[in-house]
C-alpha cells in the first residue's frame, strides 16, 4: 500500500501538467499505475515536457546581456544579474533545482518500472534508452549549475548534488561529490547507448533522444570532464550520422530551428521571451563580432538606438539543445588539446567558412593559419561565444575555462564577479535548503 500511495502522488503531480492530458484518454477510470507501453511513453513525454528552460537565466549571470532597468520584469532577474545569491528579493526567479529533479522522477518511473512490466521489444528498449539519456542530461545540468566545475584533482571531494535513482519519497537526499555525479551521468549515458535503436528522430519528435543526440551529449560530457579523446570520438560518431552545417552565405536563417539541417535535439528554448524583452546584448557580446564580415551579426542582433536587441530564441521553432555546430567546435578544441594543431585549424576553418563573408573568411584563414596554440585556443572559445550566443553555453564555458572577471552595471553602479569567484557555482535555492536540511 505504501508503494501504491507513492504512485498516486506521482500521478496527481503528472496530471497537473497539460502535456499529460492525453494520458487520461488511455487510462481506465480509477487506474493510476502505468502498465502498457503507451502509458509509459506518456509518462516520459511528461518528463520531457517539464524539462526547465533555465539557459536564459544563466546568460544573465554571464557576460552576454545587460538588463533593461525599465523593464516590468527586471525585479525578477536583478539579483541573478548582480550575483546576489545570499539574500535575493523574494520574487527573484530561482534556478530550476526542483524542476530538474521532477524530470528525474519521471525518468525513474520508466527505468525502475517499465523495465520490469513491459515485454521486451525495440520500442521498450528505445523508451528505456531515452529515459536513461534524459536522466543523465538532467544530472549534467544540475551539477553544472549547483556543483563546482569538474576538476580531476578535486572532483572526489568537491560538493555536488543529491542522487535520486529510486522512486522513494522518504529517502534522505544528501549531496554527493562532483565525481560521483559525473560517474552517474556517464553510467546512464552508457546504458542509454546500449538501448537506443533510433538513429535520428523525425522532425516534430526530435525533442526525444536518439543515437545522434546521445553521441552529441557524450561529446559535451567528456569535453567538460577534460577527457579530450573520448569527447572527440563521440563528436565523430555523431558527425558520421549528421555533418550538416548551414551556410549563412546562401541561407540567412537560424541554425537553432528545430527543423534546421543542424538540429539534433530540439528540447529547450535557450532564450525565453520574458528575458528577451528585459535585456539587451552586452557590449562584450557585440564587440566579439565583426559587424561587416560576420554573417551572424545581422541575423542575431537588431539595433535599438545605441544598443542591440537579440533576435534569437523566444520561439517554439527555435528549441535547440544540441546541433552540429557544437560538434565541429568541440572537435577543433579537443584536437588542439590532443596536440594536433593542424587538424584543429582545418576543422575550425571548415566551420567558419559558413559564418563569414568571402572577404572575412580570406582574412581569417591567413590569421588562423598563423596562430600558435594559445591564440588558436582563444579563437575557438571566441567562436563558441559568437556561434552560441544566448543558447546556454556561455556560462558553462566560462565555468570550465577561464572563470574570468565580469562587471555588470545596474542603476549606475558597477557590480563585479571576480576571477574564479565562488559564485561561479550557484547556491541551492532557498526553498530547497529549507525543505532539505542535508543541503
Amino acid at each position: 500500500m505504501k508503494k501504491y500511495s507513492k504512485y498516486i502522488l506521482f500521478f496527481i503531480a503528472a496530471l497537473t501538467v497539460s502535456s499529460c492530458d492525453d494520458y487520461l484518454d488511455i487510462t481506465p477510470v480509477g487506474k493510476v499505475i502505468p502498465e502498457t507501453l503507451p502509458q509509459f511513453r506518456a509518462v516520459l513525454t511528461t518528463g520531457y515536457s517539464v524539462y526547465p528552460e533555465h539557459k536564459a537565466m544563466s546568460a544573465i549571470r554571464a557576460d552576454e546581456l545587460t538588463m533593461n532597468e525599465f523593464s516590468d520584469v527586471v525585479v525578477n532577474y536583478r539579483d541573478i544579474y548582480l550575483w546576489n545569491d545570499i539574500n535575493p528579493d523574494k520574487i527573484t526567479r530561482s534556478f530550476p533545482y526542483q524542476d530538474l529533479y521532477t524530470t528525474i522522477f519521471y525518468t525513474n518511473v520508466i527505468i525502475n518500472e517499465a523495465s520490469k512490466k513491459l515485454e521486451d521489444s525495440s520500442d521498450k528498449s528505445q523508451l528505456l534508452g531515452e529515459a536513461y539519456a534524459l536522466r543523465s542530461m538532467a544530472y549534467f545540468d544540475l551539477i553544472n549549475l549547483f556543483g563546482k566545475p569538474y576538476n580531476p584533482a578535486t572532483a572526489a571531494s568537491d560538493k555536488g548534488v543529491p542522487l535520486a535513482l529510486e522512486i522513494d519519497l522518504e529517502q534522505a537526499f544528501v549531496p554527493q561529490s562532483v565525481e560521483v555525479i559525473y560517474n552517474q551521468i556517464i553510467s546512464d549515458a552508457n546504458e542509454a547507448e546500449k538501448l537506443l535503436n533510433v538513429e535520428t528522430q523525425p522532425k516534430g519528435l526530435n525533442y526525444r533522444f536518439s543515437k545522434l543526440a546521445l553521441y552529441s551529449f557524450e561529446s559535451r560530457i567528456y569535453l567538460y570532464q577534460q577527457q579530450w579523446q573520448k569527447s572527440l570520438d563521440a563528436a565523430n560518431k555523431a558527425l558520421a550520422i549528421n555533418s550538416n552545417v548551414l551556410n549563412l552565405n546562401t541561407s540567412a536563417t537560424f541554425a537553432t530551428k528545430f527543423d534546421s539541417a543542424e538540429s539534433i535535439l530540439a528540447l529547450e528554448d535557450g532564450f525565453i521571451n520574458e528575458i528577451k524583452g528585459a535585456t539587451y546584448a552586452s557590449p562584450d557580446l557585440i564587440s566579439a563580432y565583426s559587424k561587416t564580415t560576420d554573417l551572424r551579426f545581422p541575423l542575431y542582433f537588431l539595433a535599438s538606438g545605441s544598443r542591440f536587441r537579440i533576435q534569437k530564441g523566444g520561439n517554439d521553432n527555435q528549441k535547440c539543445t544540441f546541433r552540429t555546430s557544437e560538434l565541429y567546435l568541440t572537435k577543433a578544441e579537443t584536437s588542439l588539446k590532443l596536440n594536433n594543431i593542424g587538424n584543429a585549424k582545418t576543422i575550425v576553418l571548415s566551420f567558419i567558412k559558413n559564418r563569414y563573408t568571402a572577404t572575412g573568411y580570406a582574412q581569417l584563414e591567413a590569421s588562423v593559419n598563423a596562430m600558435n596554440e594559445t591564440d588558436l585556443t582563444n579563437f575557438i572559445l571566441a567562436e563558441r561565444q559568437r556561434e552560441f550566443a544566448v543558447e546556454g553555453h556561455r556560462w558553462f564555458d566560462l565555468r570550465r575555462t577561464t572563470q574570468k572577471s565580469i562587471t555588470h552595471n545596474f542603476n549606475g553602479e558597477n557590480h563585479q564577479l571576480i576571477q574564479n569567484d565562488p559564485r561561479y557555482t550557484i547556491l541551492y535555492p532557498a526553498n530547497a535548503r529549507l525543505n532539505n536540511p542535508n543541503l
